[in-house]
């Protein structure tokens, strides 16, 4: 019992129930299989897409950061070298400030000594006047003793007074 006729040695009739199931197949795949797969391939090719974008965000991002944090290291290096030339200026103005004040100082002292020094040559000329007036009171009263005439006296007494004006 067979339908329909051979055509070299297959059976036209089971190849049309075969064709038509298959047909059937492919509707019901088509309509309840492909679908949801092509739902999936398409969210999947969605996720991966996302991915690739977010990749390529974060990439981005990373290469502004990686510029951004050589930039920072760049100032840095710059504010430092900064402090350092800043740190060497004010050692070269503090030691200069020191030496000027050092120098000073050392003129101060040499002043106060030249006027200690003058001070003490001005005493001692005083000094040497006092003694030079006690001395002529003694020269005189030895010559009053020995009864020298006026203009002797008043030699010895110019000669003493020019001796220590040319002292002075």
């Amino acid at each position: 019992m067979t339908i329909g006729a051979t055509v070299g040695g297959l059976r036209i009739g089971d190849m049309a129930v075969q064709l038509f199931f298959f047909l059937l197949l492919l509707f019901l795949l088509k309509k309840f299989a492909w679908g949801p797969v092509m739902n999936v391939m398409e969210k999947r090719e969605n996720y991966v897409a996302g991915e690739i974008e977010s990749a390529e965000k974060s990439r981005a991002e990373a290469e502004i950061a990686a510029k951004e944090a050589s930039d920072q290291l760049h100032q840095t290096k710059q504010e430092a070298q900064k402090m350092i030339e800043d740190a060497k200026n004010a050692g070269v103005k503090q030691e200069q400030d020191i030496v000027e004040s050092a120098r000073l100082e050392a003129e101060r002292i040499k002043q106060a000594a030249q006027d200690d020094i003058q001070n003490e040559k001005e005493q001692a000329l005083q000094a040497l006047q006092d003694k030079v007036s006690s001395l002529s009171v003694l020269i005189a009263s030895k010559v009053i003793e020995k009864e020298i005439s006026e203009q002797d006296q008043e030699a010895l007494i110019n000669e003493y007074i020019k001796e220590i004006g040319e002292e002075r």
